[in-house]
């Protein structure tokens, strides 16, 4: 089985790109799913140890928890002590199934693949990338997102051009959703994996 790495940086249109990898009948993994769950489960009595007041009736306030980790390294590199252990226990274990399925290849959805080293976990990597304008013209669209946020989140970002000179693959998401999934059906072919 192929184990297929899929990130980019923040409003680069990853999720779509995996979406459009699930849709070609590929299994992915999202470890921002993954935290999703773990916040509502296994990681919120964990999390409210080390930062009590972030977990309401079991589940992590992922505002509550940004505004205590955003800015402090120490905190954040606590938070991630907690988290990526759970997160990579997860990807294993869809890794793990897929491979007892069958499946020709399996998607790992990882926005900070690159800069976690899980490239290490990777058979090929795929990048999703979109210019800089556009890239900053669809996050600041996000609700509660200001400029100050969007540069501290692509300060903990490895920048754009080194992670597609890093690719295997490259997905331009800038000329729409057709064309995004038109590329994606050109690396399914050219991993041999029917779609």
């Amino acid at each position: 089985m192929i184990v297929l790495g899929l990130t980019g940086s923040i409003g680069m249109g990853k999720s779509t790109t995996a979406a459009l990898f699930a849709e070609a009948g590929v299994p992915v993994h999202s470890a921002d799913a993954a935290v999703h769950t773990l916040y509502a489960g296994a990681a919120a009595p964990l999390i409210d140890t080390v930062f009590p007041g972030t977990v309401t009736n079991g589940v992590v306030d992922r505002e509550r928890l940004a505004q205590r980790v955003l800015g402090d390294a120490l905190a954040l590199r606590r938070l991630e002590a907690i988290v990526h252990p759970l997160v990579r226990g997860s990807e294993q274990r869809f890794v793990d199934a897929q491979e007892m399925a069958g499946a020709p290849l399996a998607v790992l959805d990882i926005p900070l693949l690159f800069e976690t080293g899980g490239e290490s976990r990777c058979d090929k990597v795929v990048v999703v990338s979109a210019p800089f304008e556009m890239q900053r013209e669809r996050v600041l669209a996000r609700p509660g997102m200001s400029d100050e946020k969007f540069t501290a989140i692509l300060d903990k970002q490895i920048p754009d051009a080194e992670k597609r000179a890093r690719a295997d693959f490259v997905v331009d998401t800038s000329k729409g959703t057709e064309d995004a999934r038109r590329q994606v059906g050109a690396i399914l072919d050219r991993l041999g994996v029917g779609h």
